[in-house]
């Protein structure tokens, strides 16, 4: 079973390199390369819709943000992995905030890309120190974790969140709880509303960010 690719980057040269590097691993299928979003979206009507996309964010003619919000709205079950040159928080935290599986930096290492590949096909998401450390620094200056409201949460949903961070379907974390499937989805819908999250991804990044969980144990 593949997992179908497309890499979205106006670098040409950068984005048929990326291509190669996918094709080369065991299990990847790269459906497409775009120059741009709007090349993208017309790949998507036309019904080549892959499971994961490689997005850059700095593109004309619809960026990685205007591509984020368009994935969300139209195809929220394909899973987007971000591509950058840039580290600043505000733009890793407002594409968290627009449902990405996970960020990287155009310099990383060509395995820490398969990594992230790998965890985003097989988990669902790619939490690295690099992210979470940037939406940690996505505070107002010179306000800390201390400074903000942090939601009050209970014992079990503290647990629920330290299982949603793994790889773990909701009906798996439903079994180890010892909880029936629909109590598991009461938990997620309060986490959301207490979080101000719409997905597993944000619920799970924002709890790190508070410090209500840790990246490891």
């Amino acid at each position: 079973m593949f997992t179908s690719v497309a890499i979205v980057d106006d670098h040409v040269l950068l984005a048929q390199a990326l291509s190669d590097l996918v094709q080369k691993y065991e299990g990847y299928n790269v459906l497409f390369v775009a120059e741009n979003g709007l090349e993208l979206v017309t790949h998507l009507k036309r019904k080549q819709i892959p499971d994961l996309i490689v997005l850059d964010l700095n593109m004309p003619e619809m960026d990685g943000f205007e591509v984020a919000q368009y994935i969300q709205r139209n195809h929220p079950d394909v899973k987007i992995i971000a591509l950058s040159m840039f580290d600043k928080e505000e733009q890793v935290a407002r594409m968290v905030r627009l449902g990405v599986r996970g960020y990287l930096l155009k310099g990383c290492r060509p395995s820490e890309f398969k990594l992230a590949l790998d965890d985003v096909s097989k988990k669902g998401f790619h939490y690295s120190e690099f992210l979470t450390n940037k939406l940690i620094r996505n505070l107002k200056p010179g306000e800390s974790t201390s400074d903000i409201a942090i939601p009050q949460l209970n014992e079990r949903e503290i647990k629920f969140l330290q299982l949603a961070r793994s790889e773990l379907t909701y009906v798996a974390i439903a079994d180890i709880m010892c909880l029936s499937p629909r109590t598991i989805d009461g938990y997620r819908e309060v986490l959301f509303q207490k979080l101000n999250v719409k997905s597993r991804t944000g619920m799970v990044l924002e709890a790190l960010r508070l410090g209500l969980i840790k990246l490891h144990d």
